[in-house]
């Protein structure tokens, strides 16, 4: 059996204050679209995030900022057999690193790179929690997840089916818990509701649910490697400043507060919100004004990045709406 190893990017942008992945298309037979990835080259690339940095640049005329490595995908069966990673033999096997790199610009990407910037709620509708669609998807997936409980061999199984239903999606009075985005699509993809379950077993879906509930499926496992960053963010953003990496380097309170609202998917306390992030020091004013806001002048802040070398900084506290 030949193996390969390939890097894969969830490259993320805020793009009027939703968060947007870097989508390629083509080299599908379904026309599919996936997340950049291409080979690791072993003699010429010292670490996997050179190899990264390397390969986007190439391919994109793209310069990667903020990069993280976030799980290695190996799954037997992820990658069709024929898989290519360049112009050499197929594969039987291909592993895939998967990073997580985030700019604060949604550049026009040029050279042969056939890609595009999507919102990632595109993928995922049901993560959106701050739009105003949000029960309109969780309620027929709601319905799926109980007929897939019920569908279970005993009592104790379909309890145990649906307690982790409730808990992925919110269920029953349970808290919906941002982070738990991986969660949440692999159970979608056991109980055989998103159509990358059945394509994975080359049969045709039973499931009458339209894409806008059930979200755009991507090539081979590219749903599952978005969904792994998007958790990740949505968790580091809580404990770590990298939402700057994603902002200008001047911007707007509303501009940051959008963007952090974006990526979590939900609405938060403005006041609340302004009066954490005041505490931890990280922004400054800069006298500057945003005339353009619709209102009155809004000011412009800077991320304070030396803050990063004078103290452990903490992340952005995201007080919700009640």
């Amino acid at each position: 059996m030949s193996l390969r190893v390939g890097l894969s990017a969830v490259i993320v942008a805020a793009i009027d204050g939703l968060p947007h992945v870097l989508a390629t298309r083509g080299g599908d037979e379904d026309g599919l679209e996936g997340l950049p990835f291409g080979a690791f080259d072993p003699e010429g690339h010292r670490t996997f995030e050179i190899g990264l940095r390397d390969w986007v640049s190439a391919q994109t005329g793209f310069e990667l900022g903020y990069v993280e490595q976030l799980y290695t995908f190996g799954d037997l069966g992820r990658e069709l057999p024929t898989a290519r990673l360049d112009s050499g033999s197929p594969a039987d096997r291909v592993i895939s690193v998967g990073y997580i790199a985030l700019t604060p610009e949604a550049t026009e990407i040029g050279g042969a790179f056939d890609a595009v910037w999507r919102n990632w709620y595109r993928y995922f509708p049901w993560e959106d929690h701050h739009a105003d669609s949000a029960q309109a998807i969780i309620s027929p997936l709601s319905d799926q997840l109980k007929k897939w409980a019920d569908s279970a061999g005993s009592p104790a199984a379909s309890h145990d089916r649906w307690t982790r239903a409730s808990i992925a999606f919110g269920l029953d009075d349970k808290p919906w818990i941002e982070e738990r985005v991986l969660e949440r699509y692999e159970l979608l993809y056991e109980a055989d509701i998103v159509p990358e379950a059945w394509r994975d077993r080359a049969e045709t879906s039973p499931c009458s649910l339209p894409e806008r509930v059930t979200g755009t499926p991507m090539r081979s496992d590219h749903r599952r490697i978005l969904a792994t960053g998007m958790s990740r963010l949505r968790g580091k953003i809580k404990y770590r400043p990298v939402v700057f990496e994603l902002m200008q380097e001047m911007f707007t309170l509303s501009a940051l507060q959008e963007t952090v609202e974006g990526i979590l998917g939900t609405k938060l306390h403005k006041q609340n919100f302004r009066r954490a992030l005041d505490k931890t020091g990280f922004v400054e004013g800069t006298g500057e004004f945003e005339t353009a806001t619709g209102g009155r002048p809004a000011e412009r802040f800077r991320f304070r990045r030396e803050i990063l070398s004078e103290q452990a900084a903490l992340g952005v506290q995201t007080p919700k709406q009640r």
